[in-house]
């Protein structure tokens, strides 16, 4: 499972969009060398040091990358790093400020001379486009500052209080579409030989990804209501409390299962009869009635009773587990999904990545010291020992 091997991708990243969307081309075979900063990194790199002294975001987005230790502001290592571009990447990413490519010279408008077939993806929050910048385009974009700019911020939460998602999402989207971008770039470049400039926006991210809310609010209508853990708009999709304190989550999607619901999870046939809960849409009007009747039921019975009767009924249903259930799940182990990866303080467990091929697992190499393979690339451009100690006493300086 090698598609992308002899594929080198040079990246000037941090945090987590860039990070996360090489990861996934290294996951696929191609070589990715990572440009950090002497003495710091990534800095995601100092987040927190739950994972054996290493941060967490870190070992998750960056294993099997190669880390090059270069201050781009210093003019030797700025003409290193356009050498290296040159000679050897077939993709450059970068998510650093706007317009900060363009200055230290690895701008796909600045290498498309000299590699006309380079594929350079920039990541931002609002977009990079000197033609048509837009009044956001300078402005400081972190996750949760775009989870709050593309709506999600505003549809998500209790009625009384809106909510950020646990995870970043619109990093995590923002990765997820440069990856998606190269690689169609790549299997461009197969049929034309010709690079291409990626222009990749969170906001745009996460505006793609808001798509049916928008819709739902079509034309002035009300969006989404903020409903917790419960679904929004489709009911009852949701957590229901049983009579011995626990939570049970359950969802309903067509009137079939709707008529199962009442005959076997409520054992009240009648209520599939009735007006107020003819339809979804009446349901969700309804939802407070309606969730008055399903607690009454539900709180006779135990967790484990209700459960039976939604597994009967074939109703969808799951549990609410915590990182502790996630690492313990028997399904993930059932399918033999974890493996381990080397890192700078020792073996890590590893969740393969989605999807399974026949032929074996993606490219599972460790996560990478600041500056492992420095000596080794800068070896590769024709500096010795004695260059690369003549490197760092100027970027030193």
């Amino acid at each position: 499972m090698r598609p992308l091997q002899g594929i080198t991708v040079v990246t000037l990243e941090h945090a987590i969009a860039a990070p996360f969307c090489t990861r996934q081309l290294a996951d696929l075979g191609a070589r990715v060398i990572k440009i950090e900063r002497p003495g710091v990194g990534d800095f995601a790199r100092g987040y927190d040091q739950r994972v054996k002294g290493l941060a967490s975001h870190f070992v998750w987005t960056n294993r099997s990358k190669e880390s090059l230790t270069l201050d781009v502001k210093h003019p030797q290592a700025a003409e290193l790093l356009t050498r290296l571009i040159v000679e050897k990447a077939d993709v450059v990413v970068q998510n650093l400020a706007p317009g900060a490519a363009a200055r230290l010279g690895v701008s796909y408008d600045a290498l498309k001379a000299r590699r006309p077939d380079l594929i350079v993806c920039d990541i931002s929050g609002y977009g990079d486009d000197a033609a048509a910048p837009g009044p956001y385009r300078d402005k400081k974009a972190y996750d949760l500052l775009i989870q709050s700019e593309s709506g999600f911020v505003s549809i998500t939460g209790t009625p009384q209080e809106p909510c950020k998602a646990g995870l970043s999402i619109a990093d995590i989207a923002a990765g997820m579409y440069a990856y998606t971008n190269i690689l169609a770039a790549l299997l461009q470049r197969n049929i034309d030989g010709k690079g291409r400039r990626i222009d990749i926006s969170m906001l745009e991210a996460m505006g793609e990804w808001m798509g049916y809310a928008m819709y739902y609010a079509f034309d002035g209508a009300p969006p989404p209501p903020r409903a917790g853990a419960a679904h929004a708009t489709i009911y009852p999709y949701g957590p229901f409390p049983t009579g011995d304190g626990k939570t049970v989550m359950l969802g309903l999607q067509n009137e079939r299962e709707w008529q199962q619901f009442c005959t076997k999870v409520l054992q009240r046939p009648e209520l599939a009869r009735d007006e107020r809960f003819a339809g979804n849409a009446k349901r969700v009007t309804h939802r407070d009635a309606l969730r008055a009747l399903i607690v009454e039921v539900f709180a006779a019975l135990s967790a484990e009773q209700v459960l039976e009767r939604i597994e009967d009924a074939q109703i969808a249903n799951a549990q609410v587990n915590d990182m502790a259930g996630l690492w313990a799940h028997a399904q993930l182990k059932a399918r033999s999904r974890w493996r381990e990866v080397g890192s700078p303080a020792g073996p890590l467990p590893a969740l393969l990545p989605p999807g399974s091929w026949d032929d074996g697992d993606p490219v599972l190499a460790p996560v990478p010291a600041l500056g492992q393979h420095s000596d080794a690339i800068l070896a590769e451009l024709g500096l010795d020992a004695a260059g690369v100690a003549a490197l760092r006493a100027a970027e030193a300086v």
